[in-house]
């Protein structure tokens, strides 16, 4: 919600500023003119361990003070008949507005209110998460309750030499000569075989599926790829699982122009159709084409298309490219190992409405995630309860770790600097093919994301800190 006076504004904000401290939520107040700090009585009372409500009461004076100041304003601005601009008797404003200006006489009370409250109550403040303004009227007292979420007081343990535990980062020759086939794999060429099909071959075939007779298209609604089709391609005895779960398991030995009936028992979770999960369905198959792979040639064409001389040349890149993909895996688990040692070290409440804030952000993700692999909204509905209890479990690490990681960066004095900010920006502008002048404007306009982002920065600075601190072992690889 934003909120504008003449000079006053009140916005919805949340963030992490440099030092790791988390803006407000509702509301963060600028006065252009601030007048003195207004006389206020608070009380605070605990709901819990890191939520309180704060109780400000602005006397009579006060609240009359406000009104006054809002009719002014009001009738500075006023233009009305027979009145030159600024001059109309308060009485008449107050009758032609009175009801914008009834509004803003009391936004300006609650951020009087709030303003005033917070200097007295040097509270450590997460988040405002309810505002009950109560009855705020012209001539009487007013008592405006917030209720917010404090950061929790806990004492930061010694994140010095915390133990980690690294895999050697030297790829194996083994290791590399897969990746020599794999990339050979995927430039290999597809060639008519006139025998029966061998791993590996892909097979053009036709398929209709029933279960206990009735046609699986009745059952698979929008599905109806499962049911029948009239040509698809199926790998024999893949490394990865075709639509038809176990179908290219049952390919080896098939020539073009058989047919046959298979069985296919769906798994018990089968997400892609739930109404499929755990059936047993014979599928009438008729074998169209075998085609076998035939892999390129270590030639010079090939090696040429690799960017490299020859297959030592080749080997060398990939190994260079496997070293460092090992040497990036080893460094996420050492965060995430840093990460779960500190957080057995120290126990303290997290705040409701960072676990709430951050559970949906955990359920979005998972849900667009698996959504873009294939499982219908309906699973969702399904499984609700237990995705609700999974996120917000998540969320609440999520979120200790945050206050955690932000502790340690006000205490190393860990900063954003524009360096940080510009490798961000081109960084993502990489990533998306997007230019890096659009996202400067896009951040530049969006506060809340630019300060999600200088968040993130903080945590991934304290996190690599943490890393360079941290006690390493390597574990060499088994025999």
């Amino acid at each position: 919600m934003i909120v504008r006076s003449r000079d006053t504004v009140i916005a919805a904000e949340s963030g992490i500023d440099r030092a790791g401290r988390r803006y407000l939520a509702w509301p963060i107040l600028t006065v252009k003119n601030p007048s003195a700090s207004p006389i206020v009585n608070i009380e605070i009372k605990d709901v819990s361990a890191t939520r309180k409500n704060l109780v400000v009461s602005l006397d009579q004076t006060e609240v009359a003070a406000e009104h006054q100041a809002t009719i002014a304003e009001f009738g500075r601005q006023a233009s009305l008949p027979g009145f030159r601009p600024g001059k109309a008797p308060a009485a008449l404003v107050l009758k032609r507005y009175g009801k914008e200006i009834g509004e803003e006489f009391k936004q300006k009370v609650v951020s009087k209110a709030y303003r005033g409250g917070m200097e007295q109550a040097k509270l450590d403040v997460l988040n405002v998460t309810n505002v009950d303004t109560g009855t705020i009227e012209a001539n009487a007292a007013a008592q405006v309750t917030f209720t917010i979420d404090v950061r929790p007081s806990f004492v930061l343990p010694d994140y010095s030499n915390l133990t980690t535990e690294i895999a050697s980062v030297e790829p194996s020759d083994s290791e590399v000569d897969a990746v020599v086939e794999q990339i050979r794999g995927e430039r290999a060429d597809f060639k008519v075989a006139d025998r029966p099909a061998q791993k590996g071959d892909y097979v053009k075939l036709a398929y209709e599926g029933k279960i206990d007779g009735q046609p699986i298209l009745e059952i698979a609604g929008d599905k109806q790829i499962y049911g029948k089709v009239p040509q698809t391609w199926e790998e024999v005895e893949g490394e990865n699982e075709g639509l038809i779960p176990g179908l290219g398991k049952q390919l080896p030995g098939v020539k073009a122009g058989d047919k046959k009936d298979v069985t296919i028992t769906f798994p018990a979770d089968f997400a892609a159709v739930p109404a499929l999960s755990g059936k047993t369905a014979v599928y009438s198959v008729e074998i169209q084409e075998i085609r076998e792979r035939v892999l390129p040639a270590l030639d010079e064409a090939f090696f040429k298309a690799q960017q490299v001389d020859d297959l030592e040349g080749l080997k060398s890149k990939v190994r260079t490219n496997l070293k460092g993909r090992k040497e990036y895996e080893n460094r996420q688990a050492q965060r995430r190992q840093v990460t779960e040692a500190l957080n057995a070290k120290v126990d303290f409440p997290v705040p409701d409405s960072l676990v709430d804030s951050e559970t949906q952000s955990v359920l979005r993700n998972f849900i667009e995630e698996n959504m873009r692999r294939g499982v219908p909204q309906e699973q969702f509905e399904k499984d609700k309860k237990e995705l609700f209890e999974g996120a917000k479990k998540a969320a609440a690490v999520r979120v200790k770790t945050q206050l955690i990681l932000a502790k340690i960066a006000e205490e190393e004095k860990i900063q954003v600097t524009e360096q940080d900010i510009d490798a961000f920006i081109y960084r993502e502008a990489t990533i998306n093919n997007s230019s890096p002048d659009k996202l400067v404007k896009d951040l530049t306009k969006n506060r809340d994301r630019l300060r999600a982002v200088q968040q993130s920065i903080i945590f991934d600075k304290a996190l690599d800190l943490l890393v360079s601190k941290a006690k390493v072992s390597t574990i060499e690889p088994k025999a």
